[in-house]
């Protein structure tokens, strides 16, 4: 079965074709960075300008690469939410146009679902890294706008362990980026100077791992370090590139314990033996040497950098269980900007 895959909830415009819910035919991704970068984040508005810009010339690429004609599709997978409701519509919208006019099916698909759903991917021309990887699994979704722990007991059903009370890790990576005046998106960048930095700099807290749950929250953490730099700076003294290496170093240190020790304590609330560290914040190199440090008995996957992205694989790959359960959706579907995970 052939599934196209539209991803437009955020700042990346990507289309995709997966193969039987695993065999990545085509993964186009169209990243907004350039265009967000001098804002310090997402506008919003020109996010889904963009979208509208660049979706149809991403389909044709895709599909050109898949070497496919559209006709031959089985079903159109779309991302539903949540996200940025401009963004949202747009793929939305061409989805249900392209099933409407091929009499294709229309599936819906959770944004955070597809993260988890990366580990069963195949990319194009390499062997699969996690052929044994299989549910029940815990997740951790670490990115801009979400940071969880989820069990996923199959690609059709989850449970929610802990949840971000407030920013998540990676929004805290750009707003920490941003005060410190290193530029947008934060998150590679503080990942880069804190491999220069030492993380014994500063003992910055570790929000949240006296309380008896597996919730997540930065915004404390964020917070922390602006004192501590404008302490430092007082009498107008400003930070040598060796305070922000060392700041930054901290800092990232900081989120990792704390995504790492919540996870382990996620671990032993669920009893699985399977770990997936899925988003944009898996991206980090400093998040991923930390995890195989600290969980070396325990299968443990982690997608490569281009499926940690928001991605269409991800969409199509996951559509592909939906459509085998019959979870399809009218042509009135519309954007949910608060989707849940079911």
């Amino acid at each position: 079965m052939l599934i196209l895959g539209i991803e437009t909830s955020c700042d990346e415009t990507s289309c995709a074709v997966v193969e039987n819910g695993r065999r990545i035919l085509s993964n186009i991704i169209a990243s907004q960075v350039a265009s967000h970068s001098a804002y310090g984040g997402v506008v919003p508005e020109l996010a889904s300008r963009l979208h509208i810009r660049n979706i149809i010339p991403i389909l044709k690429q895709a599909l050109k690469e898949a070497n496919l004609h559209l006709s031959q599709i089985d079903a159109v997978a779309v991302t539903s939410g949540p996200g940025l409701v401009g963004s949202l519509l747009v793929g939305t919208e061409l989805a249900k146009a392209i099933a409407w006019s091929l009499e294709k099916p229309l599936v819906p698909v959770q944004h955070i679902a597809a993260h988890l759903y990366s580990p069963f991917l195949e990319e194009k021309g390499k062997p699969s890294t996690s052929p044994d990887f299989d549910y029940p699994f815990l997740g951790l979704v670490v990115s801009g706008g979400h940071s969880s722990l989820i069990l996923a007991q199959s690609p059709l059903s989850y449970k929610v362990i802990g949840r971000t009370l407030d920013d998540a890790a990676g929004e805290a990576f750009d707003k920490v980026a941003k005060f410190l005046g290193l530029g947008y998106p934060g998150g590679p960048i503080i990942d880069n100077l804190s491999r220069q930095g030492d993380a014994r700099y500063a003992a910055f807290p570790r929000p949240g791992l006296r309380d008896d749950n597996c919730d997540l929250s930065f915004s404390g953490l964020k917070t922390a370090v602006v004192r501590f730099v404008k302490d430092k700076m007082k009498g107008s003294v400003a930070l040598s590139e060796t305070d922000t290496k060392n700041i930054a170093a901290s800092f990232q240190a900081a989120v990792i314990d704390t995504l790492l020790q919540k996870t382990e304590r996620a671990l032993k609330e669920t009893g699985v033996s399977r770990l997936a560290i899925v988003g944009g914040v898996a991206c980090n190199k400093g998040l991923r040497e930390e995890a195989v440090k600290r969980f070396p008995h325990i299968a443990l996957h982690i997608p490569s950098p281009i499926l940690c992205t928001d991605n269409a694989a991800m969409i199509a790959g996951l559509a592909f269980h939906l459509v085998q359960s019959g979870r399809f959706a009218p042509l009135t579907l519309n954007a949910d900007v608060n989707l849940p995970i079911e």
